[in-house]
C-alpha cells in the first residue's frame, strides 16, 4: 500500500503510516496527500488483518503543517474551496469513525488541517520536543478551520480553551497541550514510534490507556460550559472581546463563533455544514486575500538572500559583538543568545554592562516563566553572554553591531576603534534609526563591510529587521546580515540608504498629519480612535507618547531637513515638547499616566498649549483616516519610486511588521491596489489643493493612474 507520499508498514496487525512528501520541508494537506491518504485509509478499514494504525511523519521537525496555501490561493471560487473541504471532511470522518482506530504520533509542528486530522484520530501522542507545537491558525489567514476543527476541538478540550485557540491562532506547546487534554500523553521523540504502536495495540485489544489530562478545567468551568445558559455567557463574552480587539475589521473571528455556536445549538452535523459554508465564504473576502498575501510575502522573504543574481555564501556567525548595553543593545543580545550565538557586549562602564546583562536575563527569564524554555536551556543561553569595558574578545567576531548613542561623532569613533581590532572581513553594523549609513561609513577604511541593521523596539517582540545598504556595501555583507536576521527569527527587508530609511520615513508624514489635525483643533482621542478603527494597533498620538516626544521631535527635524516643507512637523508637537513633556517615560505627554506608567486618559491641560487652545472642532473620522493614511501611502509609493525598497512586497511587509499597518488591508501597496491608483491620486489631489505641498501625488502614482496599473500585477486584491 506504499504510495508516493505514504510508506505503509504492517507490524503484527498494526499499520504504521509514515507521511513524507518528497522534496518538501514540511508535510501539507494538498491534493497529493488527499488523493493517496483516502484510499489507503479505505483499504485499511476493509482489511480485517489490520487491527489499528499509527500515523507518523517522515519530517524531522514537522508532523503536518496544515493546508496547502498555494492550493487555496489557486482555487477559482468559494464553491471550489467548499468541494476541497468536503473531501477533507469525508476523509476525517473515515479516520474518526472507522473500524480501525488511528493513533496520531506527533513530533514537531501540527498546524491547521494537520491538527484537525489529529483531532479525528482516536488517540494523540506528542513529544517533549521544543518544536512540537499544535495550533489552529486559520484565523490569521482570515479563515475558519475547515476540516471539522470547529466542532471536534471544543468537545475535546472544552469550549473556552477551544475558542481561545481558534480566535487567536496561538501555538500550544506540548506540555500545555497535555494539560488541556489536546494530547493524551507525551514521550521522548526517540520512543514515539514504539509507544504509538503499543497504544494502537492497546486500543484494539481494549486495554486501559493513560487518560487525557484536563487539569485546567475546574468545577466552575465545567458548570459554565455544560449548560446552555453558561455557554451563552461564554459566547457573549467572546463576541464582546472580539469586537473590542478587531473593531469589526476582521470577519473571521465572529464567523468562527457563529460556526461553533451552530454545533452546540443544532448538533455536530449542522456545525460541520455551517463550517463548510463559512470556510468557503471567508476565503473569498478581501481580508482573507490580504492576509494570505502576507503569508506568501513572508514565505518568499524567508528564501530571499537579499541580493539579486548569484548570492555569495553568508559568513557563519560564530560570535556576535555588541557595542552599547542599553535597551536596544541588550535586546539584540537577548534574541541572539536565544539562537545559540555567543555574544560579547561592551560598554564604557562596568555598571552599564551589568545593567545590560540584567536586561538580557529579564528577557530570557520571561521565556522561562512562560515555560517556553527549560531551566537548562535558560542557563545555556545565559552562559553565551559575556560583558566587557574593553575590546577584548572582539578579535574573532565576524559581526559587530553598534547600538551606541545616536550621534554621528560617537559612531565615527566606534568605527575607528573597531576596524583595527576585528577581523579584516568583519561586518560592522549600525542599529541607528536616523543617521544615514553612508555618513557612518565615511570614516571606515573598509566601507564595503559597513551596513545598517535597524531593529525595532522591543527587539524580542518586534518581527521586522530593516537591513540598510549603501552603494558600497558588499553582497557578502548583505547576505551575511540577512542570514543572521533569519537565524534570530526576524523578517528581513533590504532598504537602500536614505534619511528615515523606509519604515520611519513613511511613518513621519502619518504622524505629522495627525499633529496637523491637532493644530486645526481636532481632539486627541478623536484622532486616535479614528485610526484604531482604520486598523492600526495604536493611535498616532498615543504612539508619539510611547516613542517619546523628544525622540519624535529630533526625528522630525531630520526629516524636515531632508525633504523640506512636505515633512514639516506640527506646531502642537513642538509646543508640547517645549513645555517639557516627554510622553509616557516622563509620565506627562498628550495623555495622563499613573505611578505605574499606565495610560489613564487624555490630559486636558495639554490643550492650552496647542495652537487652537481649548477650542476643539469636530473633524469627521473618515477625513482623519484618509488624511493620515494617504500621507503614508503617498510616501510609500515615493520610496518605491526612488528605489528605497526593492519591491511592493517588501514595502507591504515593512509597514505591517514595522509600524502595524493594518494586516487585513495587506500593506500600503496592496491597499492602494484595492482602492485603485486613480482613486488614490484623485483623493491626494483634493487634499493637495487644500494643504499644499504635503499631499502632492508622486510621479509613480500619477503614471499608474494614467495606465490603470497595479503594484501587485496578476494578484487578486
Amino acid at each position: 500500500m506504499t504510495t508516493s507520499v505514504l510508506t505503509v508498514e504492517v507490524l503484527d496487525g498494526i499499520a504504521v503510516l509514515t507521511l513524507d512528501i518528497p522534496g518538501q520541508p514540511q508535510n501539507v494537506l494538498g491534493a497529493a496527500v488527499r488523493a493517496e491518504l483516502a484510499p489507503v485509509m479505505e483499504r485499511l478499514q476493509k482489511d480485517t488483518s489490520i487491527k489499528a494504525a499509527v500515523l507518523l511523519s517522515g519530517k524531522k521537525d514537522s508532523w503536518i503543517a496544515g493546508a496547502d496555501i498555494d492550493e487555496l490561493q489557486a482555487a477559482p471560487s468559494g464553491a471550489a474551496l467548499a468541494a476541497l473541504a468536503r473531501q477533507g471532511h469525508a476523509l476525517l470522518k473515515q479516520i474518526e469513525g472507522g473500524r480501525v482506530p488511528v493513533v496520531a504520533a506527533i513530533n514537531g509542528t501540527c498546524m491547521g488541517g494537520g491538527l484537525e486530522i489529529a483531532l479525528a484520530c482516536r488517540y494523540r501522542i506528542g513529544t517533549e520536543y521544543p518544536k512540537t507545537t499544535l495550533a489552529l491558525p486559520e484565523v490569521q489567514l482570515g479563515l475558519c478551520p475547515g476540516l471539522g476543527g470547529t466542532q471536534r476541538l471544543p468537545r475535546l478540550v472544552g469550549l473556552q480553551a477551544a475558542l481561545d485557540m481558534m480566535l487567536t491562532g496561538k501555538n500550544i506547546r506540548a506540555r500545555k497541550a497535555l494539560q488541556m487534554g489536546l494530547v493524551n500523553e507525551l514521550v521522548h521523540p526517540a520512543i514515539l514510534r514504539e509507544v504509538a504502536i503499543r497504544r494502537a495495540r492497546d486500543l484494539y485489544e481494549g486495554r486501559p490507556i493513560p487518560p487525557t489530562s484536563k487539569s485546567g478545567k475546574g468545577v466552575g468551568v465545567l458548570l459554565l460550559e455544560e449548560n446552555p445558559v453558561g455557554r451563552s455567557v461564554i459566547f457573549r463574552k467572546a463576541r464582546e472581546s472580539v469586537l473590542e480587539k478587531t473593531r469589526g475589521n476582521y470577519p473571521a473571528p465572529p464567523a468562527i463563533l457563529d460556526v461553533v455556536h451552530e454545533g452546540y445549538a443544532h448538533g455536530i452535523e449542522a456545525g460541520y455544514a455551517r463550517e463548510l459554508e463559512t470556510f468557503a465564504r471567508l476565503a473569498e473576502t478581501p481580508e482573507s486575500r490580504a492576509l494570505i498575501s502576507i503569508f506568501f510575502a513572508t514565505t518568499a522573504l524567508k528564501k530571499d538572500p537579499g541580493v539579486d543574481g548569484d548570492a555569495p555564501a553568508p559568513a557563519p556567525i560564530t560570535k556576535l559583538g555588541i557595542l552599547g548595553s542599553g535597551f536596544m543593545g541588550a535586546g539584540i543580545a537577548a534574541v541572539s543568545v536565544m539562537q545559540g550565538i555567543p555574544v560579547r557586549m561592551k560598554d564604557a562602564q562596568h555598571e552599564r554592562v551589568l545593567k545590560g546583562v540584567a536586561a538580557v536575563r529579564d528577557v530570557l527569564r520571561e521565556k522561562l516563566v512562560r515555560k517556553q524554555v527549560t531551566r537548562q536551556e535558560y542557563d545555556d543561553q545565559l552562559s553565551l553572554l559575556s560583558g566587557t569595558i574593553t575590546y577584548d574578545g572582539f578579535g574573532n567576531a565576524p559581526l559587530v553591531i553598534e547600538a551606541v548613542f545616536e550621534d554621528l561623532d560617537v559612531k565615527h569613533q566606534v568605527v575607528r576603534e573597531l576596524e583595527p581590532v576585528v577581523p579584516h572581513d568583519a561586518i560592522i553594523a549600525s542599529n541607528t534609526s536616523t543617521i544615514p549609513i553612508a555618513d557612518i561609513a565615511q570614516v571606515a577604511t573598509r566601507p564595503e563591510n559597513v551596513i545598517g541593521l535597524h531593529f525595532f523596539s522591543p527587539v524580542h517582540k518586534m518581527p521586522l529587521l530593516e537591513i540598510i545598504v549603501t552603494p558600497k556595501t558588499s553582497a557578502r555583507a548583505i547576505t551575511t546580515s540577512v542570514a543572521y536576521g533569519k537565524r534570530i527569527g526576524k523578517t528581513c527587508i533590504i532598504v537602500n540608504d536614505a534619511p528615515g530609511f523606509y519604515v520611519n520615513r513613511i511613518l513621519a508624514p502619518y504622524i505629522n498629519e495627525a499633529g496637523k489635525l491637532l493644530d486645526e483643533g481636532a481632539a486627541i482621542d478623536a484622532i486616535d480612535h479614528a485610526m484604531l478603527d482604520f486598523g492600526f494597533p495604536v493611535g498616532p498620538i498615543t504612539l508619539l507618547d510611547e516613542v517619546g516626544l523628544d525622540i519624535a521631535g529630533k526625528s522630525g527635524k531630520i526629516m524636515l531637513e531632508a525633504f523640506g516643507d512636505r515633512m514639516s512637523p506640527s506646531k502642537s508637537l513642538q509646543r508640547v515638547l517645549e513645555a517639557g513633556r516627554l510622553g509616557r517615560k516622563g509620565k506627562s505627554g498628550f495623555y495622563r499616566y499613573g505611578e505605574t506608567g499606565k495610560k489613564e486618559g487624555v490630559d486636558e491641560s495639554v490643550y492650552a498649549l496647542l495652537p487652537t487652545g481649548n477650542t476643539r472642532s469636530s473633524v469627521p473620522a473618515e477625513e482623519i483616516q484618509w488624511r493620515c493614511a494617504l500621507a503614508m501611502l503617498n510616501e510609500a509609493a515615493r520610496c518605491l519610486e526612488e528605489g528605497i525598497v526593492r519591491s511592493a512586497r517588501d514595502g507591504d511587509i515593512g509597514a505591517i511588521f514595522g509600524i502595524g499597518f493594518p494586516p487585513f488591508r495587506g500593506g500600503p501597496f496592496r491597499y492602494m491596489d484595492a482602492i485603485g491608483a486613480d482613486e488614490v491620486v484623485r483623493r491626494l489631489e483634493e487634499l493637495h489643493d487644500r494643504f499644499r505641498p504635503r499631499f502632492e501625488p508622486c510621479n509613480l502614482l500619477l503614471d499608474m493612474a494614467r495606465n490603470d496599473a497595479r503594484f501587485h500585477s496578476g494578484v487578486r486584491a
